[in-house]
Formats: structure tokens, sequence, C-alpha cells
């Protein structure tokens, strides 16, 4: 049985990883994970007399409030990180105060900001700000995003197109250039990729056209910083049960959400966060440059 939480009291853990959703949609983008049905799974509990694989690293994670960014942030406090991440808007601050309260609750310290990454100002003033509390940083993880369901392209307005690009992938380019000043020898960069980046989405084309620029910003950014023996990698999610997905489908699509896969179901946030601990932790000092794809068996 899937364990409570010692050190929440946290009551609505799911026991089961679900087949199939209720159908349900939010009209927020960003959505919520509080309030989805059910809530995803972030957490995985194991043998906790393991050596901790990140003792003393500090760790920034962008949007790590909630969906994967949050069971990282969890996965990586349990092996002894400290973790900096920030939320987009106010709706999303329950969400927020949920995962500092847990990573706390594991011994770990935990910055969290309200920050609109899109902005290459509120990224510098973000990591100068990380800086003056911990004098460090170790890893990145760049993860914010968001999507917007669309039947052709030309539903897509200059606005959304813009919104997705600066969110998706501006982000992730002005928060590496933010960071790396302060990264070192070993240090890690991880990007978060999509299934969508390899095959493509014909309702999703913005969307997975950020997510192309980042799997090619990846292997530049792997080649570039070689020389530094800094490594950069990215994960490739298929259909992860997450608060983009009741903030962008239908509810009829929310409801059949996964089941195309070979392993007939979504995925959970935290059978992910196990692909970006590998690739922070010295397991991967031989790995730059490469995608690790979670994505319920789906062949790119």
């Amino acid at each position: 049985m899937y364990p409570e939480f010692p050190y929440l009291g946290y009551k609505n853990i799911v026991k089961k990883i679900p087949i199939t959703f209720p159908p349900q949609h939010q009209d927020n983008m960003p959505a919520i994970e509080d309030i989805m049905s059910p809530l995803p799974i972030f957490d995985n509990f194991y043998d906790e007399s393991q050596k901790p694989k990140l003792l003393n690293r500090v760790v920034i994670i962008t949007g790590g409030d909630s969906g994967i960014g949050r069971a990282v942030g969890i996965r990586f406090a349990r092996e002894g990180a400290d973790i900096c991440f920030n939320y987009y808007d106010d709706i999303e601050q329950k969400d927020a105060s949920l995962t500092k309260k847990c990573i706390e609750g594991l011994g770990r310290r935990c910055i969290v900001e309200k920050r609109d990454l899109s902005s290459s100002k509120e990224c510098k003033e973000f990591v100068k700000n990380i800086i003056e509390c911990f004098g460090k940083i170790d890893i990145l993880v760049n993860n914010c995003g968001v999507q917007y369901v669309k039947d052709s392209i030309e539903e897509i307005t200059d606005e959304q197109l813009e919104k997705t690009f600066k969110t998706n992938f501006f982000s992730y380019f002005f928060m590496t250039r933010e960071c790396l000043p302060y990264l070192k020898e070993h240090s890690s960069i991880i990007n978060t990729s999509s299934i969508n980046s390899f095959r493509g989405n014909k309702k999703l084309i913005d969307y997975s056209a950020t997510k192309g620029a980042i799997t090619n910003f990846t292997k530049s950014m792997s080649s570039s910083l070689a020389p530094r023996k800094i490594r950069v990698n990215e994960v490739a999610p298929g259909p992860i049960w997450t608060p983009l997905i009741p903030g962008s489908f239908s509810k009829e699509d929310v409801e059949i959400f996964g089941s195309d896969v070979p392993l007939k179901r979504a995925g959970q946030p935290f059978e992910v966060a196990g692909a970006y601990l590998y690739l922070a932790s010295d397991d991967s000092r031989y790995v730059t440059g490469q995608t690790i794809h979670v994505n319920g068996g789906t062949i790119i």
C-alpha cells in the first residue's frame, strides 16, 4: 500500500495508478494540480538506507510547483538536495506551498518565488536571489511550459505563438545563460522536452515546435559545454498526468488520456522523476547531449 506522508498528514494520496480519468477541464493555463481528479502521484517511496545521490546540491527547477517539476523537486530532496523553484501565477500558490512543504518536510531547504521566467530580467533576479541565499548552483532543471490545443495553424494567434515560445523556450535559454557563470565541473543541466519533439502533434503545432527547439538546444549546449565538463541532457515525457492535461484538453480527451500507448495508461509524475535523478547524479557522468524517453512504450 502506498504510505501516507508522515510529514504532511496529506490524506489524498492516490493508492493505485489510474488507468482512466473522469471527464474534467480547467479554464486556466497554467492549470491547478490541487483540484485534479485523481491527484497526480508525485512521490515514490523507496529504501531510505541508500546513500543520497545529491547530498547538499543546490537545484533550480523552473515550473516546480506541480506536475513533473514537483515530482522532481521531491525526489531530489529525498536525495539530499536543496531546491529552488518558481511558479507563474497566483492561482498556483496552493500547489507551490504544498511542494515547498513536502521538500522542507524532508529536511531540505527550499526557495520559492513567483516569477515569469519568459522575461530575461526575471531570470536574472531569480538567479541572483538564489546565489545570495545558497552561494552556488549545481543543477538546473528547465521544466516550465504551456500548451494550447488548436485544430489548425489558422487558429494560432500571434499572441499565443509568442507566449508559447517565450514560456517553453526563451525561459530555458535565459535560465541557462544566467546560471552558467555559477556552474562548475560536473554540474548538470536537464531540459524537459516531449515526445512531440520527435513525432509532432497536429493539435499542438506551436508547442511541438518549442519542444523541437529544446531538443536542438540541448544538443548544441552539450557540445558547447563539454570542454567545461558541464553536462546537458533532456527528458522527453509522453502522456503524463499533470495540470497541463486538464488545462488544455477537452473533457472527452481527458477521459481517454494515455490509453493509446503500448502500456495503455498515462504515466504519473513520480514515474518520470527517476530519469531526471539519473541525469542529475554522478551515475550519468559519461552522458551528455542525450534524450531519455519516458512515454509508455511509444516507438519514436
